[in-house]
């Protein structure tokens, strides 16, 4: 007898279905095997046949000693992990005529088999339930950990399950399941605002705040560069908090990517606030953009929507650094190899954190830096100028003096900041509301620069002063325009004036050419 049922794979974050055919019946000829699976099947696929066969003796079922060959179409595209066990036991059990085979055609079917018979949790159960909506089933069984995350699409029912004999006692319909319902709206909008950092945990460094605020505003990559112990990391750490909440459909994306590795709590059925990712600095390219052999999302991707920080920035290997720039253009990165090919999204904001020398006091006010200047120097140039173009803001931190580490004054809030950021955001997007490819500050190119960044007289004279007088190099050029345009916003002005020029100036140290001396 001929069965199918219905499973899926993940490619990228996407989703795609996998049917399933199931033939049992003939004899089994000596010497071969009788037990048949194709279609591309990895180790883990191929292993899942002893994982059924025990989990169905577990709850009182068996393999017939007859001939199985088990297809999985599209025959051309490689099948990977273990998720499949329990598509390919519902089918031999329907093609053995154990079950009715006449709701099989409804359902996507996932989940790794124990061999008591209990099911493991998969990855990607949010994609696949994208897919399976798509396409029209009426619903998803898989197992119970992962329904919480697939019950966010609507229009399709989701079964969480524990066990295999549930699933059989389903479609031999003397068991109900329950579905799975999720009401993610207010659960959404509540913990958008729940963050265990807040800026008014710290003292001082306002003018800090300041060019984060600023930085957030605007989308624009920053990197804090200063001595150890002056609050680098500790205020990198609490920039999310200012950032804007995520709305649904970023919520959602951002999900997507981290259902397919494997990263999203059981509890869990949507990511409510924006990603921040602190990778080490050992890490390898491959780790930071994604791929390997079973190709999945790297660092860069699972901070789309959100915030990839690299501490000591100089301490990462020349190649992982400078597979940054290209994702920071496209927003984007595509994994290309001989037999495939995969985009994942990468959005994020870079926040990078630096020592200005090998000792980390060149810029201390008070300790002494024993680097020559060719030492710091060549510490600055680990950095290339191609990837530090793609940053807007540098930002000098320096230590918090006593005074301002004993004042008992309240600071303002991450929820204050936040206010004037997402104010700012709303006037952006009403500016660039018919341009797509555009939602930000940050992301402007020559073409909006010369229409939304229009200097007067004044303006144009103090550009041209702290040009020749700091001798910038051409490229502070627009990144000091599209910053004056971000402080602009934050003060509702439809035109970028001195003052804002002026403060944007301020925020190009790495630039100018004397820094070092």
């Amino acid at each position: 007898m001929l069965v199918k049922t219905f499973a899926s794979a993940v490619e990228g974050i996407d989703a795609q279905t996998i049917i399933i055919e199931v033939s049992a019946g003939g004899q089994i000829v000596q010497g071969k095997p009788g037990y048949s699976l194709v279609g591309l099947p990895d180790n883990a696929v191929k292993e899942g046949y002893w994982r059924i066969e025990t989990a169905l003796k577990e709850i009182g079922y068996r393999i017939p000693r007859i001939k199985i060959i088990i297809n999985m179409a599209p025959a051309d595209l490689k099948k990977e992990g273990s998720y499949y066990d329990l598509p390919i036991a519902i089918g031999v059990m329907a093609a053995n005529k154990q079950l009715p085979s006449e709701k099989l055609k409804e359902y996507i079917l996932m989940g790794e088999l124990s061999l008591d018979g209990t099911l493991r949790p998969i990855k990607g159960a949010l994609p696949i339930a994208i897919q399976a909506k798509k396409e029209g089933f009426k619903g998803i069984i898989l197992p119970k950990e992962n329904a919480r995350e697939a019950a966010i699409v609507s229009q399709i029912d989701v079964y969480g399950v524990e066990r295999l004999k549930d699933v059989v006692e389903f479609f031999q319909g003397t068991k109900t399941l329950k579905k799975t319902e999720v009401d993610t709206r207010e659960e959404f909008a509540y913990n958008q605002t729940i963050f265990s950092v807040n800026f008014s945990d710290v003292k001082g460094q306002r003018s800090i705040k300041r060019a984060m605020e600023i930085a957030a505003a605007g989308g624009h990559n920053l990197i804090l560069i200063g001595p150890p112990g002056a609050g680098k990391t500790m205020l990198a750490k609490r920039f999310p908090s200012i950032l804007p909440p995520l709305n649904l459909g970023e919520a959602l994306e951002t999900t997507k990517i981290h259902s397919v590795v494997g990263l999203l709590p059981s509890d869990c059925s949507l990511i409510h606030q924006r990603p921040f990712r602190n990778p080490h600095h050992t890490i390898s390219d491959v780790a930071l953009v994604g791929g390997g052999n079973y190709p999945r999302p790297g660092e860069i991707s699972l901070a789309h929507n959100g915030v990839l920080f690299m501490d000591e920035l100089p301490e990462f290997k020349r190649s992982v650094l400078e597979v940054l720039r290209q994702p920071m253009e496209a927003r984007k990165i595509t994994i290309s190899r001989s037999k495939f090919t995969v985009d994942y999204p990468a959005s994020f904001m870079l926040v990078a954190s630096m020592n200005p020398c090998p000792c980390g006091y060149y810029t201390h006010p008070e300790k002494a830096c024993v680097c020559s200047p060719n030492a710091v120097q060549n510490y600055l140039n680990k950095i290339s100028g191609p990837l530090m173009d793609r940053i807007d803001l540098h930002i000098e931190v320096k230590p918090v003096n006593y005074d301002e580490l004993a004042d008992e004054s309240a600071q303002e809030s991450s929820e204050e900041i936040r206010v004037r950021v997402i104010a700012a955001r709303q006037f952006q997007t009403e500016r660039y509301k018919d341009d797509q490819d555009t939602y930000c500050n940050a992301q402007m190119e020559s073409k909006h620069i010369q229409l939304f960044c229009q200097l007067d007289t004044a303006s144009k004279l103090l550009l041209k002063r702290a040009m020749n007088h700091f001798q910038l190099s051409a490229r502070a050029y627009d990144r000091i325009l599209k910053v004056a345009r971000t402080i602009a916003d934050l003060e509702r002005k439809e035109t970028v004036q001195a003052q804002h020029v002026a403060e944007a100036i301020q925020f190009r140290s790495l630039d100018k050419e004397n820094w070092v001396q």
